[in-house]
């Protein structure tokens, strides 16, 4: 069974959209994704620099759209009813709500703007941030946190937790961590997925509520806590609710792990959610993984479709 997972916010990097849009069928599909964003995503998909593109009203549309460029090549003609299912980290469950059709892609894209400009106007109203915490008991690192008042934001499973709140706070805890763990401070404009996202929440179900969604045509699970989603009106309601609660990263791998899984694809911009996988995806030991990079890496994952058939 082949897993499709669509990366969250910072697996961006400058001009990673370049090798794509050197295609004219995919350059043609981003202008149409780019009109739906109201944002130039060709633009800052090749030119754009790092501070730019870290701009979560930026980042999180340019890193769906990106997805599903990669999600239409991936999952053409009848490669797609071969995929075993499909997951998104973070903003990537957007990726995933239109690649299992509950969204078309111009309204996932106009959703996930949506969600980026909410998103950055809750973090510009606290100073806050983000840190992964690795290598900690979990049990000592809530409690840590609880000390503190921040909160787990994602946890990703193979030992890293991602905290958030108050810029004091988080440099309290990398003074002094819990046994053991590291902690490092993220690139983050503020603290996702908590209590401090709660106007954001707010305005993206008032968006959210003006779409019509369709009941996913793949299995899918959701980053509330692993489950299968069936529902693509619940899918949706737990797409906005998951802006201020935690990503439990850690339980889809142990969903995929429960459901056979013998491999996995990771669409554009690759790389973070399979390195997660081969140090977190618990009781399964050696399941090829392909990061869909560029248009390059397609066939390595068209030869891991094929060969599950």
């Amino acid at each position: 069974m082949i897993v499709v997972v669509c990366p969250g916010q910072g697996s961006q990097t400058p001009g990673f959209l370049a090798p794509w849009l050197a295609e004219p069928a995919f350059a043609s599909r981003l202008d149409a994704l780019s009109e739906a964003s109201g944002i130039d995503l060709a633009e800052h998909g090749t030119v754009s620099d790092a501070d730019t593109i870290r701009d979560t009203a930026i980042a999180q549309p340019l890193i769906v759209a990106a997805g599903i460029l990669s999600f239409g090549a991936l999952a053409d003609g009848d490669r797609r009813a071969r995929l075993g299912g499909v997951a998104g980290h973070s903003v990537g469950e957007l990726t995933a709500a239109a690649a299992t059709g509950i969204l078309s892609d111009l309204d996932a894209v106009r959703l996930v703007a949506e969600r980026g400009r909410a998103m950055a106007d809750a973090a510009a109203e606290v100073a806050t941030g983000m840190s992964a915490v690795l290598g900690a008991d979990e049990d000592a690192l809530v409690a840590r946190l609880d000390e503190l008042g921040l909160e787990p934001a994602n946890f990703n499973g193979g030992g890293q937790v991602v905290v958030a709140g108050a810029i004091d706070a988080l440099e309290a805890l990398k003074a002094e961590p819990p046994a053991g763990a590291r902690v490092i401070p993220l690139q983050v404009a503020g603290a996702f997925h908590t209590r401090y996202m709660a106007p954001a929440v707010e305005r993206l179900a008032a968006f959210a509520a003006t779409l019509t969604p369709a009941d996913p045509t793949l299995p899918l699970w959701t980053n509330r806590d692993g489950s299968a989603v069936a529902s693509g009106a619940q899918y949706l309601d737990l797409i906005v609710g998951q802006v201020s609660s935690p990503v439990r990263w850690d339980r889809c791998m142990e969903a995929f792990a429960a459901a056979g899984v013998t491999g996995i694809i990771e669409l554009a911009p690759a790389g973070a959610l399979v390195g997660l996988a081969k140090r977190g995806l618990r009781g399964v030991r050696g399941v090829p993984t392909v990061a869909v990079k560029t248009p390059d890496d397609l066939p390595a994952a068209f030869d891991l479709i094929d060969q599950s058939a």
